[in-house]
């Protein structure tokens, strides 16, 4: 799959050839510095964008056949997107910003909030959900969107650095509340991030470098600074 912003002499590969396959129930890092691609890639997968060529498959079947209602179908009932921005609508509860994805696939209001409220049980946040998004920290709000990402049961999680704009603490404890959920809802996860020491906890790893995957492992040099190197 190629990804190319632009035309003529001034198109820019993001995407020089990506080949990736996910099994389900997979825990998967993607490991690159900021500007890698690593976004792009993701909103490939989650059909918010379309390849420049290639296809993306779900299930053995490919997605960009599909109409744009049945597209938006796809991202409402099988994928679940965390971003690095938590993204919660200000003037919403909690309960209100994780219900959302269920209002709009028409679900009555009552129990779509009940079942909101169900996952922020999940996620450690039952007595906030009353609460509006700017009542609640940095690490309670990358809560609640996972929770929004995860209350239409989606087979599939895509986390787009999710701990990036956190401290080292809520860092650690947001990733492993994925982890957490990952198994005990068997998704199929796949996460960006430019941590190192967080994505060797993952069931794969792979990098992206100059367009294209490759597998990698990860470690720490002495000073703390994340690097990528090819597997042995």
């Amino acid at each position: 799959m190629r990804k190319v912003y632009g035309s003529g002499s001034t198109q820019l590969t993001i995407l020089a050839g990506v080949n990736l396959e996910l099994t389900e129930g997979e825990m998967v890092a993607i490991v690159a510095p900021s500007g890698a691609g690593k976004s792009t890639l993701l909103h490939l997968l989650a059909a918010l964008d379309t390849p420049t060529s290639g296809t993306v498959y779900f299930d053995a079947k490919p997605i960009d056949a599909r109409a744009d209602a049945a597209l938006a179908e796809f991202r409402n009932r099988a994928v679940g997107f965390v971003w690095q921005r938590h993204h919660l609508l200000p003037d919403f509860t909690a309960a209100e910003n994780v219900a959302l994805p269920l209002l709009l696939r028409g679900m009555p209001l009552v129990r779509a909030l009940d079942t909101a409220r169900e996952w922020l049980n999940e996620v450690g946040l039952t007595a906030r959900a009353g609460n509006r998004s700017g009542e609640l920290s940095g690490g309670e709000q990358q809560r609640v969107a996972i929770a929004r990402a995860l209350v239409t049961s989606p087979a599939v999680l895509l986390a787009d650095e999710p701990t990036g704009d956190l401290d080292e603490r809520n860092a650690v404890g947001v990733f492993e509340l994925i982890e957490r959920l990952h198994r005990a809802h068997r998704l199929t996860s796949l996460l960006a991030t430019h941590n190192a020491m967080l994505a060797a906890r993952c069931d794969r790893v792979v990098g992206l470098e100059q367009g294209v995957l490759k597998p990698r492992s990860v470690g720490l040099t002495g000073g703390g600074t994340t690097f990528w190197g090819e597997k042995s």
